[in-house]
């Protein structure tokens, strides 16, 4: 009889773990869907100047990710606002650059590489208006970055391909989870990067460690036959 009652508990706990996988589906959904997102929507002032600063707004994206830049710019006189989309390597690649924009601009760029992407605004003031006038002027900017899933349109697909309200939502889970498994390899990556590196310079350190030590056991070693050689010209020692 405990035989018994031992498999059936056995039994009832596994049909009541099968029971669970829907709920556990259900809580993974709603974390994929909860995911930070890696759209960025600010506004700022972008004060004008003769020779102003780029102000630059800076984000991640995977490579080959679809990047949507959409830029609002507020009225100003006598101001011209440049827009420059650059990445963040050594040699500061330029996707693209666009002079004197007014109003909403939108601009799409694919990413080339891993790493930041970064969005750069100049004011620049007309040559007519004084330095003190100058340094009172600015133009409102309301920036919109969409990049990888969010940057893509799923409501033009769903109507393209007649895709239903249910697989157009599980179309942009898809678009989620693909970014969630590009985040985790590039982790992946940078991890054995940093494992290789560590490994490098434990070898180095340990072949500097071993250098050193034989290097003192050598000077000590000459440090005791040069003192007895010198004793014994002395007659201290025979």
């Amino acid at each position: 009889m405990a035989r018994r009652d031992s498999r059936s508990g056995r039994s009832s706990s596994f049909f009541s773990s099968l029971s669970s996988l829907p709920s556990l589906a259900c809580l993974v959904l709603a974390f994929l869907c909860v995911l930070p997102s890696p759209a960025q929507a600010i506004k700022f002032e972008l004060p004008a100047s003769r020779y102003p600063i780029p102000k630059c707004i800076w984000n991640n994206a995977h490579e080959h990710a679809l990047v949507i830049i959409t830029a609002n710019v507020g009225p100003g006189s006598k101001q011209r606002v440049d827009i420059e989309v650059v990445d963040g390597s050594e040699h500061r690649n330029v996707y693209l650059n666009k002079r004197g924009i007014t109003g909403e601009t939108r601009l799409a760029i694919t990413s080339h590489s891993e790493g930041e992407i970064g969005v750069c605004f100049k004011n620049t003031v007309d040559a007519t208006v004084s330095t003190n006038d100058a340094n009172k002027l600015s133009r409102i900017i309301d920036l919109d970055i969409d990049i990888g899933a969010d940057a893509i349109d799923y409501n033009a697909i769903a109507n393209q391909e007649s895709l239903s309200a249910l697989e157009t939502e599980m179309r942009k889970l898809e678009g989620v989870v693909k970014e969630v498994v590009d985040e985790l390899g590039y982790l992946k990556k940078r991890e054995s990067r940093f494992r290789d590196t560590n490994e490098s310079t434990k070898e180095r350190v340990q072949g500097f460690a071993l250098f050193t030590i034989v290097c003192l056991i050598a000077l000590g070693v000459w440090q005791i036959f040069h003192l007895r050689s010198f004793f014994r010209r002395k007659y201290l020692i025979d």
